[in-house]
C-alpha cells in the first residue's frame, strides 16, 4: 500500500509555491505560480495537486498559507477566504473553497503562520513554546506560535499595522499603505523602501541611510513583541532581511529600545541567539503549508 501524500500551498501576492510530499521533510514535487487573478492562478494550483499527486500516492490533505488579510476562524462565514487586500481582484476570493473538489481535509491559516509552523516543527522554533515568526517583505506580517500553534484571536493578528515612531527621513514620505498611510508596512516594507529610496535595501547597501532608518523601524516591532508576548525567540524573514548588515542593526537598537528592563532579552549582551533570521529560509512557508496538511489529515482520523 502506497504511503499518503500532503500537498502545500503558499499562496503570495506576487507567486504561489505548490508542493506534494510525503511529510515536510521530503519534497517530492514543487512548482511556482505567478500570481494573476483568482481564477487563473487558483485553478493552476488545482490542475498541479491534481495531475502530480496521484504519481506518489494518496492525497491525504491539504495544507493552505496564504497573504492576507484573510479569513482564519473556523466557524466564521469568510474562513478560507481573503479580506480587504489591495492586491487587484483577490477581495473575497474563496481561496480555500476552490480546492474542495480535491475531496481532502483543508487547513488554511496566513502565509506568517505558516511559516511560523515550519520554523516550529524543523527550523529556529524547535523546542521553544512562544515565539514569533516576521516576514517583511511585500508587506509585514506577524506570527505568534504557541505550542505548536498560531495564537489567533477575533482573526489573525496585524502588527505589520501598528503604528511606530517616526525615523529620520528625506522629504516628507506619507507611506505606502492605503489603509493607514504610515503604519509599520507604510513605512518599513519593500515596496515602501523601493517608493522612498528607489531601489531595494539589498541594492542600496548597508552604508545606505536607509539601512539604518529599516532597522530603526523593526527594532520598534521587536521592542513591542518582547513587551506584548515575551517570546522566547523572535525569528525575522522576508526579503528585505536578505539586505547586508540589516539583522545586526535591529539587535543593536532593540537592545537599546529595551534597555534593562526585566523581560526574555534581559541580561543578555547581545541578542545574536533572539532575535535570528529562519533556518528554513525562503522554504519556511511551503514548509509549513505541508505541516498544516499533516494536522488537518490527522485531525480528521483522529
Amino acid at each position: 500500500m502506497r504511503k499518503p501524500v500532503y500537498a502545500g500551498l503558499e499562496a503570495g501576492g506576487t507567486k504561489c509555491i505548490c508542493a506534494i510530499g510525503d511529510g515536510p521533510q521530503n519534497i517530492l514535487a514543487q512548482t511556482r505560480i505567478q500570481t494573476t487573478t483568482p481564477e487563473e492562478t487558483l485553478k493552476a494550483a488545482l490542475d498541479f495537486f491534481s495531475s502530480a499527486a496521484p504519481r506518489y500516492g494518496a492525497l491525504a490533505g491539504l495544507g493552505i498559507a496564504s497573504f492576507g488579510p484573510a479569513g482564519v476562524q473556523q466557524d466564521a462565514a469568510d474562513y478560507g477566504c481573503i479580506g480587504q487586500t489591495p492586491k487587484a481582484g483577490w477581495s473575497g476570493a474563496p481561496v480555500r473553497a476552490a480546492f474542495l473538489p480535491l475531496g481532502v481535509p483543508i487547513a488554511f491559516d496566513t502565509d506568517v503562520n505558516g511559516a511560523g509552523l515550519g520554523e516550529a516543527q524543523l527550523g529556529a522554533g524547535r523546542g521553544l513554546d512562544t515565539f514569533a515568526y516576521v516576514t517583511v517583505g511585500t508587506g509585514i506580517g506577524v506570527g505568534i506560535i504557541h505550542k505548536g500553534r498560531p495564537r489567533l484571536g477575533a482573526g489573525h493578528y496585524e502588527m505589520g499595522h501598528i503604528h511606530v515612531p517616526r525615523g529620520t527621513e528625506p522629504g516628507n514620505f506619507a507611506g505606502t499603505c492605503r489603509f493607514h498611510g504610515d503604519c509599520l508596512e507604510g513605512l518599513a516594507s519593500g515596496p515602501a523602501i523601493t517608493a522612498r529610496f528607489g531601489q531595494t535595501l539589498e541594492a542600496l547597501g548597508p552604508e545606505h541611510p536607509a539601512c539604518d532608518l529599516e532597522a530603526h523601524y523593526l527594532a520598534h516591532l521587536c521592542a513591542t513583541l518582547v513587551q506584548c508576548h515575551a517570546p522566547e525567540r523572535i525569528i525575522l524573514g522576508g526579503g528585505v532581511l536578505h539586505a547586508k548588515g540589516l539583522i545586526e542593526r535591529v539587535r543593536a537598537k532593540t537592545r537599546t529600545l529595551l534597555g534593562n528592563y526585566p523581560g526574555p532579552a534581559s541580561g543578555k549582551a547581545s541578542l545574536d541567539d533572539y532575535i535570528v533570521k529562519p533556518e528554513l529560509g525562503d522554504q519556511a512557508g511551503i514548509t509549513g503549508a505541508l505541516v498544516m496538511a499533516m494536522q488537518a489529515a490527522r485531525a480528521r482520523t483522529g
